[in-house]
């Protein structure tokens, strides 16, 4: 609780800086984010604020996870003479709206991390997304955990052929909730291991949430659990919270923990040994593709390979790869 309230301190600072050296004559790109108070989004806006720099400013707005909020950024920023908008969408699905208010005020859009129906990008050739496909990022977590499987017959708890886990899952509806673990589940399967599910549920990408969670697992499940499968980091740091807190990682008591996003901590987690594996999910190029799609929209500009040092996929998407992570920050 103590992160968040720092983060939303240190966040509303940013924004008062920038709205203060801002006026409506100045050139700028907005950028609205759903939350404040995400470790990966924070990571992202960092990575846009330095692209911009030396370029066109950006003014960063906080949505507190509200729609609503994050409409009135919208408004606000076309209002003010913005040249280009970048979004990271509360909801995915209500992004037709903002792409048909941002098409009648002629300002183009680049939406980041969510991606938005594929109709809903149809409608206008001035808009776009950078992000990652979710369905690599589930493999790889899978893959993480099989070349463990197989080389770590005590994984195996109860010797019965039968990997028993658990997921904790993103925010329902999240294209990388629903694809990472759908492809973690399709990805053991076709590696041969019988697999049981024995629980999932949400922890919307929060940590405390991810700790209660877990320990509700282990209050049904006990030592049944040989694995924990997270949708992101910091859920996958709350398992191995609750974790602890039931005697694992001392004396010989272990398990498998992978997450996904590699932020900060999560590297730490690495290093530690409690975090068997992570896939990284690119803030720096996810940031910086998202800032020089907008700074060439916003300078009258169609955005090229050449320009923006990003290959583009259907003249408006560009995708960052993922990369596998295990304990001691190996890339594989």
């Amino acid at each position: 609780m103590r992160r968040f309230f720092f983060l939303s301190f240190v966040f509303a600072a940013i924004i008062l800086s920038a709205s203060a050296s801002g006026n409506k004559e100045e050139d700028f790109i907005g950028v609205s984010v759903y939350r404040a108070d995400d470790a990966f989004t924070e990571e992202e806006r960092q990575w846009i604020e330095k692209d911009s720099l030396g370029l066109m400013p950006v003014r960063v707005k906080a949505a507190e996870n509200r729609q609503s909020i994050q409409n009135e950024h919208i408004s606000q920023f076309i209002e003010d003479g913005a040249k280009a908008i970048i979004v990271n969408p509360v909801d995915r699905t209500s992004s037709g709206a903002i792409i048909e208010k941002c098409r009648k005020a002629d300002v183009p859009l680049v939406f980041i991390n969510r991606e938005p129906l594929a109709d809903d990008m149809a409608i206008w050739d001035k808009v776009y997304y950078v992000g990652a496909r979710a369905e690599s990022a589930g493999r790889f977590e899978a893959k993480i955990f099989i070349n463990y499987w197989f080389s770590h017959p005590e994984a195996d708890k109860n010797g019965d052929g039968i990997l028993q886990f658990v997921i904790i899952k993103g925010e329902p509806g999240h294209q990388d909730t629903e694809l990472r673990s759908e492809y973690l589940m399709r990805t053991l399967a076709e590696s041969g291991i019988v697999i049981d599910r024995l629980d999932e549920d949400t922890a919307l990408w929060e940590r405390e949430r991810a700790e209660d969670l877990m320990s509700a697992f282990l209050a049904v499940h006990g030592d049944a659990i040989e694995a924990v499968f997270a949708n992101n980091d910091q859920m996958a740091l709350g398992a191995i919270d609750a974790l602890k807190n039931a005697g694992y990682f001392s004396d010989g008591e272990y398990m498998p923990v992978i997450g996904c996003d590699a932020i900060p901590v999560g590297l730490e987690a690495l290093q530690d040994g409690t975090l068997l594996g992570t896939v990284l999910n690119d803030a720096e190029g996810q940031g910086k593709a998202a800032y020089r799609i907008a700074f060439e929209l916003a300078s009258g500009r169609i955005p090229t390979e050449e320009s923006i040092g990003y290959p583009l996929t259907d003249e408006k998407y560009v995708w960052i790869p993922y990369t596998m992570m295990i304990q001691g920050n190996n890339l594989i």
